[in-house]
């Protein structure tokens, strides 16, 4: 592998504010507290985070990825760049087995979203970043890019933290809004699939190594290219648009609306022009619609526990087969076993007048407030997790197990 290329402080550093760069080495995986992170650079500015995973290993190697790309159920894509001609090429998966033998040595990038889904050990690295709600975290989707392997010069519009897992890859970014400088042109070319930039200029350049990892605002202009062959991981969030919010708001709204509220003009007056939607027709249109607006704070919690939970969702969570009794699964608790939550089961839980809601892919149970954060804090139930539950919440993980979203593994802790 290649010397990693240490570059100078970026001029970025004479500017007020925080530094764009810090090593982690003795304080991961942000070289900082996490509520020193949160003030100064949660969705203000990038960061680069040298040695935020000192030593670090991947889990998975590339061949992994391309196995799990051929999957039917897995969401992959190939991106690909003719240089020469500044072309671009995108496929969507699943591929077959034989094609990644035979694609070049350079110039592309195998992308597969939610692979924590898929892997307990990517999955293992979320706990790293429990400085965040967790709801708030979408997915780990892993890419394996040939040497100048890239997807062009973009903006997400979501945080991001960019994980260099193996490999090296030389990261460009745009931070002139976080400088104090105008904002950068976000127009995207017409010419290529992907919502690539028309133009980029990069304010700081690094190339990072196993274990750094940067930190992206939403709208920061970045293009990543591959030094060699490198794996890097995204921990990406979850940020529904307003037009998302909105439109299931909206459904909601209309679901639940009672079908005798509707357009009323008790004070009606003959019409100037008969043709004329006046001005008072106008506010009565407004009172009508302010009859479905949702000001109760429960019903509006409600509503976005079931949404969120539901929002993005990989995969579907179905029963399992396993028959045994409750008495059965609670003995085996008790012995060892533990109960490990589905992949594709998202849970969350808020406080409500009355004790707790707990929201499970888009499911609302009314718990306890202690068992409803148990339940949601904990991706894994052990004996004396489930025990100290009451027993509206030991109920409610046992319909939960036979709806799908725990599996009893009977391994013992020792094990």
């Amino acid at each position: 592998m290649a010397t990693r290329t240490r570059r100078a402080p970026p001029k970025a550093r004479t500017t007020s504010g925080p530094a764009f760069e810090v090593d982690a080495a003795r304080l991961p995986p942000l070289g900082m507290p996490p509520a020193e992170f949160l003030r100064d650079y949660w969705q203000k500015r990038p960061l680069l985070v040298r040695n935020a995973f000192p030593g670090f290993v991947s889990p998975i190697q590339p061949e992994d990825l391309a196995g799990l790309a051929c999957e039917e159920a897995a969401l992959s894509r190939l991106v690909a760049h003719d240089a020469a001609h500044d072309r671009w090429m995108l496929r969507h998966g699943p591929f077959p087995e034989e094609m990644f033998p035979e694609m070049p040595d350079h110039d592309w990038t195998l992308l597969v979203q939610d692979v924590d889904k898929w892997d307990a050990d990517v999955a293992a690295l979320l706990a790293h970043f429990g400085f965040l709600p967790r709801w708030r975290i979408d997915d780990v989707m892993v890419s394996f890019a040939a040497p100048g392997g890239s997807v062009g010069a973009h903006v997400d519009q979501y945080d991001v933290f960019l994980l260099q897992a193996q490999g090296q890859r030389r990261w460009q970014i745009d931070a002139s809004e976080a400088m104090g400088r105008t904002a950068p042109p976000l127009d995207f070319r017409d010419d290529v699939e992907l919502r690539l930039l028309q133009r980029f200029n990069p304010t700081h350049d690094w190339v990072l190594g196993p274990g750094d990892m940067l930190y992206l605002p939403p709208g920061v202009p970045h293009h990543g290219v591959a030094v060699d062959a490198c794996l890097t991981f995204s921990v990406g969030m979850r940020a529904p648009s307003a037009a998302e919010l909105l439109g299931d708001f909206v459904d909601t709204l209309a679901a639940d609306a009672d079908d005798a509220l509707r357009y009323r003009d008790p004070g009606l007056a003959p019409p100037k022009s008969p043709g004329e939607i006046d001005a008072d027709a106008m506010e009565r249109v407004v009172e009508a619609l302010n009859l479905l607006r949702m000001n109760d704070p429960e019903r509006l919690g409600d509503w976005f526990g079931r949404f969120i939970t539901v929002y993005r969702s990989g995969g579907q969570v179905m029963p399992g087969e396993d028959a045994r009794s409750r008495i059965e699964v609670e003995w085996d608790l008790q012995q060892g076993a533990r109960l490990h939550r589905h992949p594709f089961s998202r849970m969350a839980w808020r406080k409500a007048k009355r004790g707790a809601r707990l929201y499970v892919n888009g499911a609302g149970h009314a718990l306890p407030a202690r068992d409803a954060a148990r339940i949601a804090d904990n991706a894994v139930l052990d004996g004396p997790l489930y025990a100290s539950l009451s027993e509206a919440g030991r109920d409610r993980v046992f319909e939960l197990m036979r709806e799908g979203h725990y599996h009893l593994d009977l391994r013992q802790d020792d094990e």
